[in-house]
Formats: C-alpha cells, sequence, structure tokens
C-alpha cells in the first residue's frame, strides 16, 4: 500500500503503510471495529519519519498516521546509497542491526525496515532484526540506528580534526 503524493509547499513525499490493525471492543450493542496504522514518510533523499494513526476507518488511521510522520520528520547522515558505518538501533524490545552495503546490492531488510530504508532513500543495505519482530518497535528501533549515524566530516569537524586523521 505505498503511494506517492505531490503537494504545492512539500516536495514529493514517499508514503508507506508499514502495519494495519484491527482491534475490536466489546460493548453492549456488539463488536466496535477500530484500526490503527503505522506510516513512513521520506523524501528519498535522506529525510524520514513515522506516525501512528488511530481512528474507527482504515482511511481515517492512514492519514492521521501520515500527518504524525510528517511532524516527526528527521535528517539521515547518507553516503552515497548507503550508510556510513555499521550501527544496531535498539527500541524496547526491538533491535536492529544495519550494515552498509556496496554498489549493486539492494536492500536486503525485512518487511518494518524495508519500508523504512524506501522512505529514506537508501538503495543498497543489509538489514536484520534481532529479537522482537513487533512492526512498531522495529520501525522505531531503525530510526533510533539511522538517528546514530554519522558521517566522517561530521565527526572530523566534531573532533577538530581533518577527515584524514579520522579515517586513518
Amino acid at each position: 500500500m505505498a503511494y506517492t503524493k505531490a503537494s504545492n509547499n512539500e516536495s514529493e513525499l514517499i508514503e508507506k503503510v508499514v502495519y494495519l490493525n484491527r482491534v475490536s471492543k466489546t460493548v453492549k450493542g456488539g463488536r466496535v471495529m477500530k484500526f490503527s496504522a503505522l506510516v513512513v514518510v521520506g523524501d528519498g533523499k535522506g529525510t524520514v519519519g513515522y506516525g501512528l494513526g488511530k481512528a474507527s476507518e482504515v482511511s481515517e488511521a492512514i492519514l492521521k498516521g501520515i500527518a504524525d510522520a510528517k511532524k516527526n520528520m528527521m535528517k539521515v547522515s547518507l553516503v552515497g546509497s548507503t550508510i556510513p558505518h555499521d550501527v544496531v538501533g535498539i527500541f524496547g524490545a526491538g533491535t536492529v542491526l544495519l550494515k552498509p552495503a556496496p554498489d549493486g546490492t539492494g536492500v536486503i531488510a525485512g518487511g518494518a525496515v524495508r519500508a523504512v530504508m524506501e522512505a529514506v532513500g537508501i538503495k543498497n543495505i543489509c538489514a536484520k532484526c534481532l529479537r522482537s519482530n513487533n512492526p512498531q518497535n522495529v520501525v522505531k528501533a531503525t530510526m533510533v540506528g539511522l538517528k546514530s549515524l554519522r558521517t566522517a566530516e561530521e565527526v572530523a569537524a566534531v573532533r577538530g580534526k581533518s577527515v584524514e586523521e579520522i579515517v586513518g
């Protein structure tokens, strides 16, 4: 369920529905169904965000999730079409291992991680979900991992050294 929209004041965003959940509450008159949608939004150029929308209809839940994701967007450090270094993202019981890959490898990742990688614009990466496979925790762990990425230029600027000294 992936689609792309373009609006007047925003660049084209990639919107992917990662997970839809239906829950029911039993009341006097019967069952009441509600839906939650986990959505990832990115521009394909290094910016990504995720959101959770809840509503009584699927389309409303997706729209709420997209709005929430747009509010929580962040910039990710990239090197070409991959990430600068290995990283492990942890959130709750979800742990995600992300490794850079050479050109031509593609996105080797499971469903929730794959959606985040395609939204952020990463073309070559190897990823593995360790421990929990809960889509919400996996997406959040992936975002924690991506947030902790830093390029050699960023590290050199913080340490006050040249890139050659950092890379070695």
